[in-house]
């Protein structure tokens, strides 16, 4: 596994000497001469918080010091990460769906069920339109990457960067469908810096095959549920 420096990004064999259980030292960055990275010794919250935040040294650390692309179990993280994106996405038509029109028990089977179909395509065509947008952006504004980069570290990127989402579970209780869109935001945001990170381009470029691939799904997304029957 080759490790990343949080600091300026430089490659790094080792991120610490273990001497004995819970005695490890620290390596620096022979680039930089600063700790490598420090998260190593972080609470989990802290990590978090910094992820909030957008600080791209907490994102550098999540990308490269702790996923392993080369382990046998990052194709189940894949996996998982795209169900729980999907999932989220589908809870989150469904919220506002639910905020336009009154669900009860006097709504039919047959006006459940369409309700159920335009969800459904909300869901599948809004994000093949958003990584084929995403995708093409890449081909477009990245001519060359730094590093040898695939497709599935990309898109597992983009997919861990899109925590954000989370937050939709608080609609449950917290019935306020604006906030929805302040998530989005924040969620374009987190995948832009992620895109940096993983790419180490220029954040205009980021910006712009984020922000492309988030309108595209918009307007898709807008477009399924003006159809009526």
């Amino acid at each position: 596994m080759e490790y990343r420096c949080v600091e300026c990004g430089g490659r790094m064999t080792t991120l610490f000497v273990q001497y004995s259980p819970g005695n490890i030292r620290l390596m620096k960055c022979g680039n930089c001469k600063a700790v490598a990275d420090e998260y190593i010794e972080c609470e989990p919250i802290i990590i978090l918080i910094d992820l909030i935040l957008h600080k791209t040294k907490a994102y550098t650390h999540l990308l490269y010091n702790v996923i392993d692309p080369q382990a046998p179990s990052f194709q189940g993280l894949l996996w998982k990460s795209t169900f729980g994106f999907l999932l989220l996405d589908a809870y989150r038509s469904l919220f506002l769906e639910r905020s336009k029109e009154e669900w009860g028990l006097s709504m039919s089977f047959a006006s459940l069920l369409w309700r159920f179909q335009k969800m459904l395509m909300d869901v599948v065509f809004g994000n093949i339109m958003f990584l084929s947008t995403f995708l093409l952006s890449m081909r477009v504004l990245f001519s060359t990457f730094p590093r040898p980069l695939r497709y599935k570290d990309l898109l597992l990127a983009i997919f861990i960067s899109s925590y954000f989402k989370m937050f939709l579970i608080a609609m449950m209780v917290w019935e306020c469908p604006s906030v929805i869109f302040i998530i989005d935001l924040f969620v374009l945001s987190s995948n832009t810096v992620a895109l940096k990170v993983i790419t180490q381009s220029a954040m205009s470029r980021c910006i712009a095959a984020c922000f492309s691939a988030h309108v595209v799904k918009f307007l898709v997304t807008q477009r399924c549920w003006s159809w009526e029957l």
